[in-house]
């Protein structure tokens, strides 16, 4: 057993729908959750700037002493090399193999859409991972770079016009295509699912990333007998690198409930660029 926290990392406030879903799946473990508000968005950024500043987030969790770290962010996960992250001296994970995972599972007819980040769309890494996983499905992939920016300001309503004109014409495209599962490979489009859902039609299966990661760490924690032993529910810490104030009034929106916990403004360039 190990009652150390679960750090979790994210551009910005995406990542707070993974905690939502480890809260309920294991509602006894502390969370240490990293936004990195003030360089929000990674999705149109270099693949060596999103990584620079993934490991400064990495070390800023590590240095809170976690026991494990969830990439709750589709671009880290995905730029983020493999001969990277297997260096790693710690238990992580990103959203990209436990998304497919559950995507492969959940399709019927064998068409897959995927819908992130333009910088996760560029690396193929959805598509790479799925074929892996199975040869026979077909992949249909689009960048929603729109999508982060308008979740961040709060324009999430299944109603909101201008959501729903993006929206339409993102997704028309694999409408058009038949997909039976969309990846909904940005942790920040699940606040926008009941919208997608609509524009997509109730027959397509809406996959979580931040679910699915959540869900995978549960297993992974268990494998490793890392789980607590609290019987008392788990605490969270958040951190931003920008203002504070800004987070609590929009961390509602991604956690599905009433805000409450502590924020603190952390200078994330102080932490180092490299994993030792």
């Amino acid at each position: 057993m190990d009652n150390r926290p679960i750090g979790v990392l994210d551009s910005g406030m995406g990542g707070l729908t993974a905690v939502r879903e480890l809260l309920r799946v294991l509602p006894h473990e502390d969370i240490v959750y990293f936004g990195d508000t003030g360089r929000v968005p990674y999705g149109t950024r270099s693949a060596e700037i999103v990584t620079r500043y993934a490991l400064q987030d990495i070390n800023f969790l590590l240095g809170r002493q976690v026991k494990m770290v969830i990439a709750a962010c589709g671009t880290v996960t995905t730029t983020l090399s493999p001969e990277l992250t297997e260096r790693f001296q710690f238990p992580y994970t990103g959203v990209l193999h436990p998304t497919v995972r559950a995507a492969v599972k959940a399709t019927r007819n064998g068409k897959i859409g995927v819908i992130a980040t333009a910088t996760t769309i560029r690396t193929g890494a959805y598509e790479r991972e799925l074929q892996k996983l199975n040869t026979d499905v077909q992949v249909y992939s689009k960048a929603c770079p729109m999508f982060v920016p308008l979740v961040e300001n709060g324009y999430t309503s299944r109603d909101n016009p201008v959501t729903r004109l993006v929206a339409e014409e993102y997704l028309l495209p694999l409408k058009e295509k038949g997909v039976d599962t969309l990846i909904l490979g940005c942790t920040h489009y699940p606040v926008l699912a009941p919208l997608i859902s609509d524009v997509m039609g109730s027959d397509v299966t809406l996959i979580d990333s931040g679910k699915a990661a959540a869900d995978y760490a549960k297993e992974l924690l268990t494998e490793e007998n890392f789980l607590s032993d609290r019987k008392i529910p788990g605490k969270c810490s958040y951190f931003v690198s920008d203002a504070p104030e800004d987070f609590t009034r929009n961390a509602s929106i991604f956690l599905g409930e009433d805000f409450s916990g502590s924020v603190s403004r952390i200078e994330i360039t102080n932490y180092p660029e490299t994993i030792d």
